[in-house]
Formats: structure tokens, C-alpha cells, sequence
């Protein structure tokens, strides 16, 4: 059976769109209708004219696009296409961590759970953190759940001259953890007119050693404008697929093959063909949590 034949004649008897995310497999990149970082996926999600939305990605991603789009179906291929970064804190724990810091205004990585968005003032995506959290009412910040993208927003905003208290949750990214200072060094010096870029959910000893700190699809906008011809990409590995596409004429490493996502490498073409062909893995948000969560990502589409 032609996987892909089959995919694409389902997608128009179901009136439906696929949106994947920039660290999918090669192949379900190509088939999208639609491939970006997570800003760009809720912008389309709340923009397509389609009834049924596939979300090529992991469930947070899923969550979001229903509550920002509620009259559509939303299909997730793999309901095992979690994140490690989201599971770092649950609603309680934030709840909690609120009390004790009673003045603070909450901005959560859209990389959390609908619950935890519900309990917070607005979230971000790592494309727009430091606009996020410049612009919120508030001298005082907790972000959740990652420290890392914390550390990168709180350095930005000293650079910027802006005074904020960022009061950080303890967690990270799993995928990122594996991109390890030496690994960069050690590509360094083997290419030495390479260009670094790394994302903000790296640790500080990555990021410091970079020339450019982006999200996926800064890393796309700043290769587009740089003169250079090679360049060290720190990230999830998927997203050399993407850059590779874009930008034929020029050179990408990974700063390591050990960053994978096993969550984002569950969705593969077969279970996106099934997911079509049976309408399974509908995602729903309990209307009360969509509306507090919608709230906050209302605040992320801003900027």
C-alpha cells in the first residue's frame, strides 16, 4: 500500500489539514501541509479553514490547537507522542509554588500541559519568551517549567536594560540536556568558520558558547540572513530535515545525533494513515481548563 497515496486521498475526504512540527521524521515533514515551530503551529491552528486538524506533533501541541481552535477536530496519530520537558510540573505543584510567591505573575513555556496554562497569566513559546515576559504587568516572574529557557529570557532582559525578578521552575528538556558543551567545542575546531546556533532549552554552558540563540524557526531566519556556508545546529535533530530542504547550498551539523525525541519520532506515517482512516485519537480539553488556558495563550499570540 502507498502510505503517502493514501494519506492525501483521506486528508481531502476528511476535509482535513496536517500540521507537524519542525522535529518530525523527514517523511511526515514532507507531507504536511504546514511544518513550523510551535508559535507558528497555533497561528495556523486558529487560522485553517479545514474541519479536521492532524497534529503532527506531541500532545501539548494537540491540547493548544483544540483550545484555539474548539469547533475543529483534532487528531493526535500517537497519544504515546508525550514530552519530557511538559511532565516537570503538574496544575498542584504550580499551584503550590504560586502561594509562595504571592506577587508574582506566571508566564509558562508552551511546552505544558492545558492544566498548567490554566493556572497561569500567559504563555510563551521560546520564539517569543522575552517579548512575553518584557511586556507582562508584573516585577516579578515565575516561569515553568523550563529553567533554561528561563536563564536565556532573564540574560536577554538584562541586556535590554529591563529589571524583572524571574523566579524559575526547576525543569528542562531532556533531549536538550544531551548537547553537551565539548560537543559544540569539538566541532569548533574541526569547523572553524562554522556558525553556532543553538536553542534556548539548551544548558547555559551550550548557549554561552554560541553565536545565535533561536528557536527552530529562528534558526531558519537567522541561516537565511547570514553569509555563512556551515553551521553547528543545537537541537532536537529533526530539524535539519527542514533546513537542509530550505537551504540545499549549505552545511548542517548537528552538534549531536543524540538528540532525538522519542516522542516526536512516534508519529510515523502508518499511524498517521490510521488515525485518518478511523478518526482515532480525538483530542478534547474540559471546556472550563480551555477557557482559563485560552486566556494565556491569547497573551503568546500577541507577540
Amino acid at each position: 500500500m502507498d502510505l503517502v497515496a493514501e494519506i492525501l486521498k483521506l486528508k481531502k475526504e476528511r476535509d482535513a489539514v496536517i500540521l507537524a512540527h519542525n522535529y518530525q521524521d523527514g517523511d511526515i515533514q514532507d507531507i504536511a501541509d504546514f511544518v513550523g515551530d510551535s508559535l507558528e503551529l497555533s497561528r495556523k491552528a486558529a487560522e485553517v479553514s479545514e474541519s479536521v486538524i492532524v497534529f503532527c506533533g506531541v500532545h501539548f501541541m494537540a491540547e493548544t490547537a483544540k483550545i484555539l481552535a474548539p469547533e475543529k477536530t483534532v487528531l493526535l496519530p500517537s497519544l504515546d507522542a508525550g514530552c519530557g520537558l511538559a511532565d516537570m510540573i503538574t496544575a498542584p505543584q504550580l499551584r503550590e509554588f504560586k502561594t509562595e510567591h504571592p506577587g508574582a505573575k506566571v508566564v509558562c513555556y508552551v511546552n505544558s500541559t492545558a492544566e498548567v496554562k490554566a493556572e497561569s497569566d500567559a504563555c510563551c513559546t521560546s520564539a517569543n519568551a522575552v517579548r512575553v515576559v518584557e511586556n507582562i504587568d508584573a516585577d516579578e516572574v515565575i516561569m515553568v517549567p523550563d529553567k533554561y529557557l528561563s536563564a536565556h529570557v532573564e540574560e536577554e532582559l538584562r541586556k535590554k536594560g529591563v529589571s524583572k525578578k524571574i523566579i524559575a521552575w526547576n525543569g528542562y528538556c531532556p533531549v536538550h540536556m544531551k548537547i553537551l558543551p565539548e560537543y559544540i567545542e569539538r566541532l569548533k575546531m574541526k569547523h572553524p568558520s562554522a556558525k553556532i546556533i543553538t536553542h534556548p532549552e539548551c544548558a547555559c554552558t551550550v548557549t554561552r558558547l554560541s553565536d545565535s540563540v533561536k528557536s527552530t524557526s529562528g534558526m531558519s531566519d537567522f541561516v537565511r540572513e547570514s553569509g555563512s556556508e556551515t553551521f553547528i545546529i543545537g537541537t532536537e535533530v529533526g530539524l535539519l530535515h527542514r533546513l537542509r530542504e530550505e537551504f540545499p547550498d549549505k552545511k548542517f551539523i548537528p552538534a549531536t545525533g543524540l538528540a532525538e525525541c522519542k516522542y516526536m519520532k512516534e508519529i510515523d506515517l502508518h499511524n498517521l494513515y490510521e488515525s485518518l482512516r478511523d478518526m482515532k485519537h480525538v483530542i478534547d480539553v474540559d471546556p472550563e481548563v480551555a477557557r482559563k488556558a485560552k486566556s494565556a495563550i491569547d497573551e503568546m499570540m500577541k507577540f
